[in-house]
């Protein structure tokens, strides 16, 4: 990145409390860094389920369902019109994560706090985005009472 070029964060949200700590916490490092904040929502149709008589096969209402919690969160957070911006892609959610890294400075994400011994794993798509994207990754984990 060159002086002229702006820190892109890429964030994803699902709705989820901890990808909304992810946008905060993305929202708030652009700003440090007089950045970008690009807000990426994947869904996908539902598996088919044996048994499942009437298959729900309207798309619209799966990018409606995703289009809708993507604006809710962008709303939720305090940022300039112009420094924010979303998407929202069909597709597995690691995957689509992976590709908007190409276009990142850095990619931040929330991941599903859990106790005990599972508390030390992470969640399927943080796992797959720590591995395989084209950036910096952040996983943001969800705040615990008591811990700093």
């Amino acid at each position: 990145m060159n002086a002229a070029e702006t820190f892109r964060v890429v964030v994803g949200v699902d709705g989820s409390p901890e990808s909304l700590r992810a946008l905060e916490w993305a929202v708030t490092e652009a700003r440090l860094r007089q950045g970008q904040v690009h807000v990426v929502t994947a869904w996908q149709h539902p598996s088919m389920v044996a048994g499942d008589d009437e298959p729900d096969w309207d798309l619209t209402r799966y990018e409606a369902r995703a289009r809708f919690l993507q604006d809710d969160a962008m709303r939720s957070v305090h940022a300039e019109q112009e420094d924010i911006t979303g998407e929202v892609v069909q597709g597995q959610p690691a995957a689509v994560l992976v590709e908007a890294s190409t276009e990142a400075d850095l990619l931040v994400v929330g991941s599903h706090g859990y106790g005990g011994f599972t508390g030390l794993l992470l969640g399927s798509v943080s796992n797959q985005v720590l591995h395989h994207a084209r950036c910096p990754v952040l996983v943001v984990r969800p705040r615990h009472p008591g811990r700093l």
